[in-house]
């Protein structure tokens, strides 16, 4: 069964300061290994002259692929909390790099590890997350007298048109949520008694940003 998962749409930065150190949080939607490596050699030139960049990633749509390092830091100190922040908030696919100035004063392990939390929570601040779900595409082929009511059927239940093709009949192709599939063809079959025609023509993820749809391979 295929299940919903959230991402980032679009990746951020934010920073604190802990007893005159700088915590650099940096983070972006990565789909690969090779991407998050690439993301963190960006981000190591970027602060060539800091003392550490710590990172923390999660690959794969069940999180299935993630890895760590405190880059210096005293162990369980930096990668670990910044991946509980990460897997607290259910993220998946990003990778987060915190890079820390030194200000002079020690820390402790304590204050590592919540200013490494507390940089990546800024960060976030900073990105914008989307929830993305399982989806068909739907096709339905119907006549003129019964789009009318497929379309307020939609709207109804705020089910996405992707497109509409007018010819000797009308086809349009929904956007329908997986677990509302049964229904919404049961509904259609009964809203036009029959003579629509309902195909399921892909399996896609989707996501909402700024009320237009995304859509995921």
């Amino acid at each position: 069964m295929r299940k919903a998962y959230r991402i980032l749409y679009q990746g951020g930065t934010g920073e604190i300061t802990e007893k005159k150190s700088r915590f650099i949080a940096n983070l972006k939607p990565v789909e690969r290994e090779e991407e998050a490596l690439a993301f963190i050699e960006e981000t190591r030139k970027r602060y060539w002259d800091a003392r550490h960049n710590c990172y923390a990633w999660i690959i794969g749509r069940g999180g299935e692929e993630k890895r760590l390092s405190d880059d210096g830091e005293p162990g369980q100190t930096a990668g670990k909390p910044m991946m509980d922040v990460l897997e607290g908030e259910k993220l998946v696919n990003l990778c987060a790099v915190v890079t820390r100035y030194f200000g002079g004063t020690l820390l402790g392990t304590g204050g590592l590890v919540r200013a490494y939390s507390k940089a990546v929570q800024e960060g976030l601040k900073a990105c914008t997350p989307m929830t993305v779900e399982p989806a068909v595409k739907l096709s339905v082929l119907t006549d003129y007298n019964g789009i009318g009511k497929i379309q307020y059927l939609l709207g109804q239940r705020e089910i996405a048109t992707l497109g509409i093709e007018y010819t000797d009949r009308v086809e349009l192709t929904a956007l329908v949520p997986d677990e509302a599939l049964d229904h919404l063809r049961a509904d259609l079959t009964e809203a036009t008694s029959g003579r629509a025609v309902l195909l399921v023509t892909g399996e896609v993820y989707y996501g909402i940003f700024n009320k237009d749809v995304i859509l995921f391979p």
